[in-house]
């Protein structure tokens, strides 16, 4: 309520009171993002696994979320309609295998590491049958690879004809102070289908070789198909071409790694042209090879496949129960 001046005020004292009202803004809900990741708790650092399909939900008065992590353990959610600034947020996060986590928290923009106890420790009672020990283990693969060898050689001799001593007269081809009458030679040579040439030589061995010139070569090598020009502007004189043949091929190469093994998983990548990938492991001291194809399904092993930019294959197997790696 406005008092205006002139009015009097209770007590019998008239005075003026002004009042200097501002207006505020009204404090709006906004839509947040948060990211973060689930991991295993260990004391190693390097058994810090990632967690895939925890389950995460994140509520805040009447906003909420829902997400499950992927196979880096990577979560990312937008809770709608909004979050006041300064609003808490309760982290609810679960895992069929692990304690569950709660956590109420106000987000200012941070990535959560969240990490979560599994309810069977590696300290915990053991089971009664002894575990299938899993050694040896490494990766098989192969690539398309290119390989060129040289199969066989090439020589051929061929004469080019002409009578020396007779003047030009401009008449062409002449030699080349365009004195005497030239007679131009050439020589078609196919390596074949599927071959090519390499190293391609061309020389003058009979007759009167320095009165002929060896025209340069125009083809880039290698290449199926060459053709030798020559100008000769004397008597008759035989040249010699040879070559390299080569051929070029696709095979397939098989290449061996070794997984990096902390814990209960092991991890390793592939390279994006990686092909029919397989495990070699001793079960129990049987060695045994198991095709990991598309499904990923091992007996022994749950995996998980993540595919970089550069389409690297990074896999991740985590034993099942009842395996330990030795």
């Amino acid at each position: 309520m406005l008092l205006a001046a002139g009015i009097t005020v209770a007590g019998g004292i008239a005075g003026t009171v002004l009042l200097i009202v501002r207006q505020l803004r009204p404090v709006v809900a906004s839509p947040i993002t948060i990211e973060g990741a689930v991991l295993r708790q260990d004391s190693d650092p390097r058994k810090e696994q990632p967690i895939i399909d925890a389950e995460i939900t994140a509520t805040a008065g009447a906003s909420r979320a829902d997400v499950r992590t992927d196979s880096s353990g990577f979560f990312k959610l937008t809770l709608h309609p909004g979050v006041l600034p300064g609003q808490l947020v309760t982290f609810e996060f679960r895992h069929p295998d692990y304690l569950p986590v709660n956590i109420i928290d106000i987000p200012g923009g941070q990535i959560y590491i969240i990490r979560m106890t599994p309810f069977l420790s590696e300290s915990g009672p053991k089971p009664s049958t002894p575990a299938v020990s899993i050694s040896e283990v490494r990766l098989r693969y192969s690539v398309k690879a290119t390989n060129t060898v040289n199969v066989s050689s090439a020589a051929k001799a061929f004469v080019v004809s002409n009578i020396g001593n007779i003047p030009c007269e401009e008449r062409s081809p002449c030699s080349p102070d365009g004195k005497w009458k030239a007679t131009e030679g050439s020589i078609d040579i196919d390596a074949g289908s599927g071959n090519a040439f390499q190293n391609v030589r061309v020389s003058c061995i009979a007759g009167p070789c320095p009165f002929t010139k060896i025209e340069p070569s125009k083809p880039s090598y290698p290449a199926r198909k060459v053709t030798v020009s020559v100008l000769n502007w004397s008597g008759p004189a035989t040249f010699l071409v040879e070559a390299e043949v080569i051929r070029t091929m696709r095979s397939d190469m098989v290449r061996e790694l070794y997984p990096v093994i902390f814990g209960e998983a092991m991890n390793f990548t592939l390279p994006a042209t990686a092909q029919g990938p397989s495990i070699q492991a001793d079960l129990n001291g049987q060695p045994i090879v198991f095709p990991l194809g598309p499904a990923l399904k091992l007996s022994w092993a749950t995996c998980t496949l993540t595919t970089g930019s550069d389409g690297a294959k990074a896999y991740r197997c985590e034993l099942k129960p009842g395996y330990r790696f030795k």
